[in-house]
């Protein structure tokens, strides 16, 4: 077995310019790298050396003349444009069906029989922000002990409970609850506890979110992976977002921050596999909330982060950069956007200055992990390999 470790960090919805079947999706003009660019407060000097700007399409920043890496522009071969499905195709599988969505909420009978299982009302059961649910609905929650019960563009099912009202750990059964209830056709991809804090006029949502995703349909490179013998971690909500399916070690973090300070610990670990990372603030915070500026410095503070994990890499060592869709922050409504992702992939290893193209599926990053580590390719998805490695 050879001795390798490949860390993969997806930017949450960091998408990169709207895709050709974007008007499908209403998402015509989209672009989350342009519009955070706008900012000045937006400075990536790291992944602009290793191509984020020579990457095809890419109409923004300061391209460079000779790349630190390997650089592609990948599409989405799946009918959606969610965290579960983007995610699931970067691991290998291609989702021919969307995951069902509710735009006007979810069906009476749905809502009554999760009523019936909890033992408690739900309040709202329509499309939502967040932030602004938990200003219109609290008061009453707190009143009554009812649950929101909210959804979003997305495939979700979100409740959200003050913790004063109902513990965590109750929330988190709620949800459970929730996820055994919601197959078929009401099979959402994932049901979100949100917890707040305050009081009225200051509700405040808190770190313990908690995603509770289905199982992917078939295995991933995550099983692959683990089946051949090596280590597979996840940081962040990777673990939530395959159920657990191929992950043998995980932990939770708050924010992005965190989350690289986790990520720069797995580093010092001896493991012989893949660390799969997710930051999300890039999307919960700011490309949802169509925040701009906190867009961008997100990015600038991700980048910095970045720059040390880079400068403390083995020489065995190869890391990827990705997306899992967009959220332009600069585009109308508040919902994900049909993009194109980035992948940037850098280590000793691996070839400078090589444009890879664009790619037809997110699934090619899988395979051209397990290629590396010479497993089976058992996903939808096509190896680069040998056009980036040395």
């Amino acid at each position: 077995m050879e001795k390798r470790r490949v860390f993969l960090i997806v930017l949450d919805s960091f998408g990169i310019g709207y895709e050709p079947d974007a008007a499908e999706f209403g998402d015509v003009g989209a672009n989350t790298l342009k519009s955070v660019s706008t900012s000045d407060k937006f400075d990536v000097p790291l992944m602009k050396s290793m191509g984020f700007f020579n990457i095809d399409g890419v109409e923004v920043g300061e391209k460079v003349d000779h790349t630190i890496g390997s650089y592609a522009r990948l599409q989405e071969a799946s009918k959606g444009k969610d965290t579960t499905i983007g995610h699931w195709e970067i691991a290998g599988i291609v989702s021919p069906k969307p995951l069902p969505t509710f735009p006007n909420g979810f069906p009476k009978e749905t809502i009554e029989e999760f009523e019936r299982l909890t033992g408690r009302k739900a309040l709202c059961n329509k499309p939502y922000s967040g932030t602004e649910v938990i200003k219109d609905y609290g008061k009453e929650h707190m009143e009554t002990g009812a649950l929101i019960v909210y959804t979003s563009a997305d495939s979700v099912f979100q409740i959200a409970a003050h913790e004063d009202i109902v513990p965590v750990k109750e929330l988190y059964r709620y949800c459970e609850i929730a996820r055994e209830l919601l197959q078929g056709d009401v099979g959402v991809g994932r049901v979100i506890a949100r917890p707040f804090i305050g009081e009225e006029g200051n509700f405040t949502r808190t770190s313990n979110r908690h995603d509770f995703s289905l199982t992917p349909p078939k295995d991933t490179m995550l099983e692959a992976l683990l089946n051949a013998g090596y280590d597979t971690y996840g940081v962040g909500k990777i673990y939530d977002i395959f159920a657990g399916a191929g992950i043998n070690h995980t932990v939770r973090i708050a924010d992005n921050v965190e989350g690289m300070e986790r990520t720069l610990e797995h580093e010092k670990l001896d493991f012989n596999g893949l660390c799969f990372v997710n930051l999300v603030d890039f999307d919960m915070k700011y490309g949802h909330r169509r925040d701009i500026d906190g867009y961008a410095t997100a990015a600038t503070v991700f980048d910095k982060q970045f720059k040390e994990f880079v400068d403390n890499m083995r020489e065995e060592d190869i890391v990827m950069v990705t997306a899992d869709h967009g959220c332009d922050p600069g585009f109308t409504g508040t919902d994900h956007t049909r993009e194109y992702i980035p992948l940037l992939i850098y280590g000793k290893d691996i070839k400078e200055n090589v444009n890879v193209g664009t790619r037809k599926t997110f699934a090619d990053i899988a395979a051209t992990i397990l290629d590396i580590f010479h497993v089976e390719n058992n996903t939808d998805g096509t190896s680069f390999k040998k056009e980036i490695m040395k």
